[in-house]
């Protein structure tokens, strides 16, 4: 982009710059190539300081301060070359400075340097968004913000946590029958559907581990009633199982434990990353999984308690606990 009050100044830049392949965009004053700006962001902006209205110091301010055009590289064109003009063009944003009457040979060449300069910066500034994607694909949200602004050991303890674990029942059967891909796209669409169903409930995907599948809620997010919606996430998994079965034919069933408690969570690994969650409340969220029934929800008493008065369930039961003795355990109504 040249930005010059004076069309035969734009069109002496203009012309050789043309001929060596760039596209050139002609803007006549300060005010509408901040508009231009908003509309298209150029590889380079060539600036001219002494314009009517809005000189080219305070045009740079504002491209600099602007996010789109922060790091767009500004070339300020002067008819002067006192050392207090540059110190000003340098204190507004101004990368480089040509000097009129421009030489067209400078003009070429710094240009290329300014648009090699630009093209680092975006490769740079693709990668930068990559690895972020990245890391929020296999870490939550607010932990993925903390680790971007360099928190390293992430390590916290949560009072009041609802586990929803679930496992497919009949999975690995079907695994060891049919062709390895569609193995792998059945999981995928099963466990597309489940995370579709945790990002509109506000609740927190923690891991998949084989064909089982963890949830928690009151975490990060910040559901009072995380118990009654961790309840209901469980019903529409099912739902979405019965659906599958129903799509291609499959007898694929599901059985979910579901526990609240206390916990600690945080970030574990050097090169990959994973944010997992221990104590007694996940053991005990995988134990009613474990020993609950196909198709069927089963709950502790600490989560009965937050949703007695939500569903109407059948008497209590006792749950085997690994290394000896019982808890007491419900059924989530059907």
């Amino acid at each position: 982009m040249v930005v010059d009050d004076e069309e035969q100044n734009r069109t002496l830049l203009r012309d050789p710059l043309e001929a060596h392949g760039y596209h050139v965009i002609e803007v006549e004053n300060g005010i509408s190539a901040l508009h231009k700006v908003e509309q298209q962001i150029p590889d380079v902006i060539l600036l001219d300081i002494m314009m009517p209205k809005m000189d080219g110091f305070e045009v740079c301010r504002r491209l600099k301060k602007y996010w789109k055009s922060a790091y767009v590289p500004i070339l300020m064109l002067t008819a002067l070359s006192d050392r207090k003009e540059r110190l000003m063009g340098i204190e507004a944003g101004a990368n480089d400075f040509l000097t009129k009457p421009v030489d067209v040979q400078d003009v070429i060449l710094r240009v290329n340097n300014a648009v090699l300069t630009k093209r680092l910066h975006d490769l740079l500034e693709a990668e930068r968004e990559k690895s972020e994607r990245l890391l929020k694909n296999m870490l939550p949200r607010a932990i993925a913000e903390r680790m971007k602004n360099g928190q390293t050991n992430i390590a916290d303890r949560h009072e009041d946590v609802s586990i929803l674990v679930a496992d497919l029942v009949g999975f690995t059967a079907l695994a060891a029958a049919i062709d390895a891909v569609e193995v792998v796209n059945l999981l995928n669409e099963i466990f597309s559907s489940f995370d579709v169903l945790v990002e509109k409930s506000g609740l927190e995907k923690i891991k998949i581990i084989g064909d089982a599948y963890m949830v928690a809620g009151g975490i990060h997010s910040h559901h009072s009633d995380h118990a009654k919606v961790i309840a209901e996430l469980a019903l529409g998994f099912r739902e979405q199982v019965e659906r599958i079965n129903q799509q291609y034919n499959t007898s694929i069933r599901i059985r979910m434990g579901i526990n609240t408690g206390p916990l600690v969570a945080g970030v574990i690994g050097r090169k990959t990353f994973a944010y997992d969650v221990w104590g007694e409340t996940v053991n005990t969220a995988c134990r009613l999984e474990n020993t609950s029934q196909p198709g069927r929800i089963q709950i502790s008493a600490s989560t009965h308690e937050r949703l007695k008065h939500h569903f109407k369930f059948e008497k209590k039961h006792d749950m085997e606990m690994k290394g000896g003795g019982t808890a007491p355990a419900y059924w989530l109504p059907l």
